[in-house]
């Protein structure tokens, strides 16, 4: 099955997004596979500043414990996206990171089908800000953990 191209514009889908209403603590957040591709892992790479062998050099990256291409820790960013429908709350546009922690189990590889178990886990107002904090869980194909992290937003009102 083909994967639809990336969309780059956040505020394309801004009025389906859920809202600060639909965001229950502990329901788990909807979301669907996708399927890493080399070709994004490098122009992720080349996006944020990233040139190291192991991200575009096959016989170096085979060369090392690795024994072959990886996507560098940072890719949950992208996944974080990739992964999460337009109509996310996630992706509203005007929400600003408030903090995040992310441990890192094992490499995303080429190929990889990369999946995610992401919930809300508290929401609360603040200083007359919105707040949700969250867990997001990136697994491979083989059940495997990739990452994982807990984070802070502020939400638009």
């Amino acid at each position: 099955m083909a994967q639809e191209a990336f969309e780059t514009d956040f505020w394309k889908d801004a009025g389906r997004r859920r809202v600060w209403d639909d965001i229950v603590p502990g329901e788990p957040r909807e979301t669907i596979p996708y399927v890493l591709t080399l070709e994004a892992i490098q122009k992720y790479c080349r996006a944020v500043g990233e040139n190291h062998p192991l991200y575009f050099d096959e016989a170096y990256a085979r060369a090392t414990p690795y024994g072959g291409l990886i996507a560098p820790p940072s890719i949950h960013i992208l996944l974080m996206f990739a992964c999460t429908p337009a109509d996310d709350w996630m992706r509203s546009p005007g929400t600003v990171n408030a903090g995040q922690s992310w441990s890192y189990n094992i490499p995303a590889r080429p190929g990889d089908t990369i999946t995610l178990q992401a919930r809300a886990l508290d929401k609360f107002v603040k200083k007359d800000r919105l707040f949700v904090v969250h867990d997001n869980v990136f697994f491979n194909q083989h059940g495997k953990v990739i990452c994982s992290g807990r984070g802070w937003t502020i939400r638009p009102m």
